[in-house]
């Protein structure tokens, strides 16, 4: 889209030792009606690598630090409405481990404090089973695959997702 600046992104998959994936619950701060899981992630800042800022922000949106970071899985194209703005994102999501489930936001920014609801762990049957929004698409088919298959050769592209 013109004039829409491309914001680079790294996303987690973060699993816990029972391969459950964790995924925070937000919505929509101008329609609370309108709500989704997703990923913990975020914008790059600075000169960070795509690594660093994976790091970074599942720190500050889980307090989680003990993790193993792993291959980049996959990468997305996607825009969509948000806050009163339009956002534009590379995103590419990283594989991690850890032994630690329990959450901490204190690290949440202010759009975060006013748009995120809590966090949950859940198993790819759970995903695929849902009823519930969830961001990438699909996120429980993907999940099952890499569990069944282990980390791709090379990021797989998904479909792009454009609201």
């Amino acid at each position: 889209m013109p004039g829409v600046e491309v914001r680079k992104v790294s996303r987690v998959i973060l699993l816990d030792p029972a391969d459950r994936i964790l995924l925070l619950h937000g919505f929509e701060p101008q329609d609370p009606a309108e709500h989704w899981w997703f990923t913990p992630g975020g914008g790059l800042e600075g000169a960070e690598s795509r690594e660093q800022a994976a790091l970074r922000e599942l720190a500050e949106e889980t307090g989680i630090t003990e993790v193993e970071l792993g291959p980049v899985l996959w990468q997305r194209h996607c825009a969509f409405p948000f806050d009163g703005r339009r956002w534009e994102q590379d995103e590419w999501y990283f594989l991690a481990r850890t032994d630690r489930t329990e959450v901490a936001t204190d690290g949440f920014t202010e759009l975060e404090r006013r748009s995120v609801t809590g966090a949950r762990w859940w198993t790819s049957e759970e995903l695929i089973a849902a009823r519930e929004t969830v961001y990438p698409t699909r996120l429980g088919e993907l999940l099952r695959t890499l569990l069944a298959e282990g980390p791709p050769g090379a990021p797989v592209i998904l479909a792009p997702e454009i609201v």
